[in-house]
């Protein structure tokens, strides 16, 4: 998992091919004129979610992990909280993998939370069970999905 400021993407976009392409699409697009919806970028290799979803709490908020996408995850309008916990200690699943949606959900609790600011982002890898959307009320946020 990587916690960063937009201002500082180039710091990461070396990590894979299609990083830099995700973040300057997202430094030249203002979001608040953008309606929440899915937004292609490079076919099933590199898309972007805009999503309105209503917060959670940390008891609600399940932990899920990506088999063949990294997630960048970025709050735009409310600090979104997100927690964390290695894939490989995640023991109580939920449900089997969803191929199609590439996610398995987890029963597991984090064992540890940050707090994700506007105009900073998260990184979660394969290797990063997350349990995102937890925040007060509703709010819009960005999630690209970069295949590995």
């Amino acid at each position: 998992m990587i916690l960063n400021s937009l201002k500082d993407s180039a710091s990461v976009e070396s990590l894979h091919p299609l990083f830099k392409k995700a973040f300057d699409y997202i430094k030249a697009t203002d979001f608040s004129k953008v309606p929440a919806g899915k937004i292609v970028l490079d076919g099933d290799k590199l898309y972007i979610s805009v999503a309105e979803p209503t917060g959670k709490t940390k008891e609600a908020a399940r932990m899920e992990t990506h088999d063949k996408y990294i997630d960048i995850q970025m709050p735009l309008t409310a600090v979104e909280t997100m927690g964390w916990k290695a894939t490989n200690e995640l023991k109580e699943p939920t449900a089997p993998y969803n191929p199609e949606k590439d996610i398995t959900f987890f029963a597991d609790k984090p064992t540890t939370y940050i707090d994700v600011q506007p105009g900073e982002f998260a990184i979660f890898f394969p290797e990063d069970g997350h349990a995102p959307g937890i925040a007060e009320g509703n709010f819009r946020k960005v999630i690209v999905k970069v295949k590995i």
